[in-house]
C-alpha cells in the first residue's frame, strides 16, 4: 500500500508544481485557451484540497485511499480524462452561479465584522500600550512629583504671609536668592502632572521674573561657592 509520504509528494509534483508552471507558460503566452483551462483547475483542486484536510482525518484507513487520491489527480491532470474540466462545468460551475449571490453577502459580512473586530481588538491594544506608558511615566515622575509636594501648606502659607506683609522682597539682593523659592510656589499653586506641564509652568513664572534678578543671581555665584566648598556636602545659608 501507498503510505502518506508518497501520496503526498506524488500530489505535490502532479497536482501542484506541473499546473503551477502550466499556469505561468499559459499566463506567458497569453493562451486564453489554456488559461481558462487552469483557472478551471485550480477552482477545483482548492475544493479538493478542502475536502481532503477533512477526509485525511476521517478516512484514512480506508484501503487505497492514498492510492485513490493519487488516482483522482492524475484523472485531473489527464488530457484525455480533462477530470477538472468535467467536474468544473457540469458541477462547480452551476452550484457557484446558483449560490453566488449568497456567498457574496457572506463575503461581505464576514469581511465588515473582520474589519470591525480587528479595530476593537486594535483599540484595546492602543489602550492598554497608553495605560501602561502613563504608569511607567507616573512612576518614573514620582520622585519629581514628591519634591514639587515636599513643601508642607503650612511652609507655603508662612513664606506667602512674609511677601504679603512686605519682607519677602525687602531688598533686591534678598529677592535675587529667593528664586527657587519663588518658582517652587508658583508650581505647587498649579501641581503639573508630567514633565511637560512642569517645562510650561517653569517657563511661564521665569518669564515674569525681572531680568536683573537672574543677573544679581549669576553675580553672587562666587560668593555661593566660596560658602559652598568649605562645607564639603553640608548645608550652608545658601
Amino acid at each position: 500500500m501507498v503510505s502518506w509520504i508518497i501520496s503526498r509528494m506524488v500530489v505535490l509534483a502532479f497536482g501542484t508544481l506541473y499546473p503551477a508552471y502550466s499556469s505561468y507558460k499559459a499566463v506567458k503566452t497569453k493562451n486564453v485557451k489554456e488559461y481558462v483551462k487552469w483557472m478551471m483547475y485550480w477552482i477545483v483542486f482548492a475544493l479538493f484540497t478542502t475536502a481532503e484536510t477533512i477526509t485525511d482525518m476521517l478516512l484514512s484507513w480506508f484501503p487505497f485511499y492514498f492510492e485513490l487520491k493519487i488516482a483522482f489527480v492524475i484523472w485531473l491532470l489527464s488530457p484525455y480524462t480533462k477530470g477538472s474540466s468535467v467536474l468544473y462545468r457540469k458541477f462547480v460551475h452551476p452550484t457557484l452561479s446558483n449560490k453566488e449571490k449568497e456567498i457574496d453577502e457572506y463575503i461581505t459580512q464576514a469581511k465588515d465584522r473582520s474589519y470591525e473586530t480587528m479595530m476593537r481588538f486594535g483599540k484595546r491594544g492602543l489602550n492598554i500600550a497608553a495605560t501602561a506608558a502613563v504608569t511607567a511615566a507616573t512612576k518614573g515622575q514620582g520622585v519629581l512629583s514628591d519634591k514639587l509636594r515636599s513643601f508642607s501648606m503650612q511652609d507655603l502659607t508662612l513664606i506667602q504671609n512674609e511677601d504679603d506683609h512686605g519682607t519677602f522682597s525687602q531688598t533686591s539682593n534678598q529677592s535675587n536668592k529667593h528664586l527657587w523659592r519663588d518658582l517652587k510656589i508658583a508650581v505647587h499653586k498649579w501641581p503639573p502632572s508630567n514633565l511637560t506641564e512642569l517645562e510650561m509652568v517653569c517657563r511661564e513664572d521665569c518669564q515674569k521674573f525681572a531680568k536683573s534678578r537672574y543677573t544679581a543671581l549669576a553675580a553672587s555665584y562666587p560668593t555661593r561657592l566660596q560658602a559652598v566648598i568649605p562645607a564639603k556636602g553640608a548645608s550652608t545659608k545658601y
